[in-house]
């Protein structure tokens, strides 16, 4: 029986055991391997190792955290998690079963590919999602929105601070209000409504993009928001809440609908960034620790 068993090795599931294990918590952290940043080439915005590897950043983390000795790391994957009275179970895809008091989901999202050639390739290098995470590596550049309605005007804004050269591909026809039309038309900002086939790349740095009519035109980064799937399994198998944008509902401590479980990381906030995770998982281990304290403190005083 763990104190706590966390789904998720990176970097919110590391801060998390890292609030744990310094409290004296006896932690299990359960991890595939398979960060969906594993082909971003840096990591930016993250104060002390703005520029590093995601790779690195989280191994450097997972080497701190497994210094201590309560922490245990497997490589493996859960494919069922079941509410006991009191507990929980986890099942893995290596038919291992592990019990907790306390359960701390950190296992991210999956993102969902638009059918377009190429897009998969240049996911996370040169088509990025975040102006804070990548903005500044391509500012002054020919840059595309991939996007349209709310979304695209939301990007927008953003990014006419970093570069006069911007394109929104609506990849079908645009949906915009009559006032957002008169913001693009005010900042120059050029809309195209042809749909997109390809993304010319080179080892995932984008050079083109390649309409259905034939048509072309030279780029060198694509602002897209993916759409995204939580683990089926977990959320359906415990009955956790989601928000209207498909994130786990969490308060302001990362707790979810269920009582004794936490949600941390990409799961259950848009704001996806390395920065924010860390922020969620320490947020989400400390106040795990507070939960165990408290029932511990209130069993004693009542012996």
């Amino acid at each position: 029986m763990y104190d706590v068993i966390i789904i998720g090795g990176s970097y919110a599931g590391l801060s998390a055991a890292m609030a744990l294990c310094r409290s004296l918590r006896n932690v299990l952290i359960i991890d595939s391997g398979k960060p969906c940043n594993q082909q971003t080439p840096h990591s930016h915005n993250f104060l002390t190792q703005d520029g590093e590897t995601p790779h690195t950043i989280a191994q450097k983390a997972k080497e701190q955290v497994l210094s201590y000795s309560s922490v245990t790391f497997i490589k493996d994957s859960v494919s069922d998690v079941k509410k006991l009275d009191g507990s929980f179970l986890v099942l893995t895809e290596l038919e291992k079963k592990y019990a907790s008091k306390k359960l701390i989901i950190a296992s991210g999202i999956k993102d969902i590919m638009p059918d377009i050639d190429g897009f998969s390739s240049c996911w996370g290098i040169s088509v990025i999602h975040c102006p804070y995470c990548h903005g500044y590596e391509v500012r002054n550049k020919k840059t595309g929105i991939l996007a349209n309605g709310e979304i695209a005007f939301h990007y927008a804004k953003l990014l006419i601070n970093l570069t006069k050269e911007l394109t929104i591909f609506t990849n079908g026809n645009p949906n915009f209000t009559d006032e957002q039309l008169k913001g693009f038309a005010k900042h120059k900002i050029a809309i195209i409504d042809t749909k997109l086939v390809l993304i010319g790349h080179t080892d995932g740095y984008l050079n083109q993009l390649i309409f259905e009519d034939n048509s072309k035109l030279e780029l060198d980064a694509v602002y897209s928001r993916t759409l995204f799937e939580q683990n089926k399994e977990i959320v359906s198998s415990l009955g956790l809440a989601l928000t209207d944008n498909g994130f786990i509902k969490v308060d302001t401590q990362q707790k979810t609908n269920v009582e004794g479980v936490f949600a941390c990381g990409d799961n259950s906030s848009p704001m996806r960034s390395v920065a924010a995770a860390v922020a969620s998982g320490n947020m989400a281990g400390a106040m795990v620790n507070h939960q165990l304290v408290d029932e511990e403190f209130n069993v004693s005083a009542h012996n």
